[in-house]
C-alpha cells in the first residue's frame, strides 16, 4: 500500500487497537494468477512474540484451498472514510478522500478441529459475552456444533503490517477544523464518523 509520510502509522498498539475495532476484514489470495477475495470477521491474536490473524470460511468457498500454495496472503481492514471537498480549504487545492486502512501480509495455514473450536470460543466471547443471553460455545447444542464440518478454520502468521491514517494531517489547523465542521454537516454516516475521528485524533496529538 502506498503511504505518504504524513499518513503512515508506526505505533503497533494503535494498529492492533484499530484492527480489533474494525475486525471485519478482506482476505486476498490468487488462483492461477487471478485475485480472489472473501470478506470475513477476523481476530488478531498474539502467541508468545508472534501475531496471527484467525478466522473461518465456508467449506464450499474455494479460497481456502489457495492457502496450500500461497506463500503470502493479504488481509485488509478499513475504518471510516469520507470525501473531502477542496472548497473547505482556505486556499485553492484539489479535493481528496480521507480514510483509515491496515494491510497485513502473512503465511496461512489450516486449523485442526480443536484449534477451530478454540477460535470460535474466543470469537463468541468477543461478540456475545456482554449480551443479556449470550450465545457462547459451551452453551451450544451438539447438533449445532456438528456444523463445524461445514467450515474451515485458518490462521495467518503476520509477516508485515502497513497502516495508514489519512486524516488531513498535512493541512493547517484552520483548514483541519473547517474540514471537521463541514464533515459534521454532511448527511452520511461515514462523514460523521470521520469528523468524530479527526476531532479525537487532533486532541490526542496536542
Amino acid at each position: 500500500m502506498y503511504i505518504p509520510k504524513y499518513f503512515k502509522v508506526n505505533n503497533v498498539d494503535e494498529i492492533i487497537d484499530f484492527v480489533q475495532k474494525n475486525s471485519f476484514g478482506t482476505i486476498v489470495t490468487t488462483e492461477l494468477g487471478k485475485p480472489i477475495a472473501t470478506h470475513l470477521p477476523l481476530q488478531l491474536i498474539k502467541e508468545e512474540d508472534t501475531y496471527y490473524i484467525t478466522g473461518h470460511m465456508s467449506y464450499g468457498n474455494p479460497q481456502w484451498r489457495t492457502f496450500d500454495h500461497d506463500e503470502d496472503v493479504l488481509v485488509m481492514f478499513q475504518g471510516p472514510h469520507a470525501y473531502i471537498s477542496s472548497s473547505w480549504y482556505e486556499k485553492e487545492n484539489v479535493p481528496t478522500w480521507n480514510y483509515q486502512a491496515v494491510h497485513i501480509y502473512g503465511i496461512p495455514s489450516i486449523l485442526d478441529e480443536e484449534e477451530l473450536q478454540q477460535d470460535l470460543t474466543m470469537l463468541l466471547q468477543k461478540y456475545e459475552n456482554h449480551r443479556k443471553n449470550p450465545v457462547l460455545w459451551e452453551n451450544l447444542s451438539l447438533q449445532t456444533k456438528k456444523q463445524l464440518k461445514g467450515i474451515v478454520g485458518f490462521k495467518i502468521k503476520v509477516q508485515e503490517i502497513q497502516a495508514a491514517n489519512k486524516l488531513s494531517q498535512n493541512r493547517n489547523e484552520e483548514d483541519y477544523y473547517n474540514i471537521v465542521n463541514k464533515l459534521y454537516e454532511e448527511k452520511d454516516i461515514n462523514s460523521q464518523q470521520m469528523a468524530q475521528l479527526m476531532k479525537r485524533k487532533f486532541k490526542q496529538d496536542k
